[in-house]
């Protein structure tokens, strides 16, 4: 794990990239920051987390990080040590943690609960929509650590690493870091409600797009061509054939809609 600070003082700010070494679009955009160094006006702590996972370019070496908080120094899984390292030099920071996803080209944040903090900076982040995870944040670094996640795109993609360096900017002048003004987006929010389970095959399918709403009776993916119909109307999230091992993705509900305020120099 690389940690940076920029700027003087003690850091209340943190952004993480690699937290997955299949998802360099983060570690991108912290390397052309730290390379510019600009004038902050906050003292930023700058993070690339696994590192081991990037350099073999893997979700994770043993588990995926991103599910292993709290961690213990003395885990058994290289994951379970740097989860218990990163929470320990996270602690006290105010956290945006990049990530790409299968599922969807555009940038969409996620957060453990809708904070007053999630409501006043996520509306100010060039993101189109907002995810609450409810019952699914176990595991997770916001479970533990104040943290907005994004997801910048689609995995590997040039347009991923190009959102996370648009994203961490945005971020760093939502939070007073860098200087300048935001645009506030009315932005929708949702709350995942359940998984998707998928069953195994050799083929599989998705028929509907995320955060669009599916009706009761309509088919929304398919294992080996054998339909699967919602049996209730619902908002697709993180809805892939191939993203995860066991589920297609979640059901969500649409919450609301927020809108951030414009912060200036």
């Amino acid at each position: 794990m690389t940690v940076v600070q920029l700027g003087t003082g003690t850091p209340e700010i943190a952004i993480v990239g690699g937290v997955h070494g299949d998802e360099p679009c983060g570690v991108r955009a912290v390397e052309r920051l730290l390379e510019e160094e600009p004038a902050l006006k906050r003292p930023v702590k700058f993070v690339i987390a696994n590192e081991r996972a990037l350099e073999n370019g893997v979700r994770y070496i043993d588990e995926d990080l991103n599910r292993a908080f709290p961690g213990n120094p003395e885990a058994d899984t290289h994951e379970g040590r740097l989860a218990a390292t990163l929470q320990e030099e996270l602690e006290h920071c105010l956290t945006f943690s990049m990530h790409s996803t299968q599922s969807h080209a555009e940038p969409f944040a996620i957060v453990n609960e809708l904070s007053q903090t999630a409501r006043d900076i996520c509306p100010q982040l060039p993101v189109t929509s907002l995810v609450e995870t409810g019952p699914y944040a176990e595991g997770r670094l916001f479970s533990e650590i104040e943290t907005i996640e994004v997801e910048c795109g689609l995995q590997g993609s040039e347009a991923a690493a190009e959102n996370a360096d648009r994203l961490t900017r945005a971020f760093l002048t939502a939070v007073g870091a860098l200087p300048g003004d935001t645009v506030r987006r009315e932005l929708p929010v949702f709350e995942l409600v359940d998984k998707i389970k998928k069953d195994a095959a050799d083929h599989y399918e998705v028929f509907v797009e995320n955060f669009e709403r599916v009706e009761a009776g309509d088919p929304f993916a398919a294992a080996d061509g054998t339909p699967q119909v919602a049996n209730d109307p619902f908002y697709p999230v993180l809805m892939s054939p191939y993203g995860y091992r066991d589920v297609f993705g979640y059901t969500a509900r649409k919450l609301e809609t927020i809108a951030g305020s414009t912060v200036a120099d």
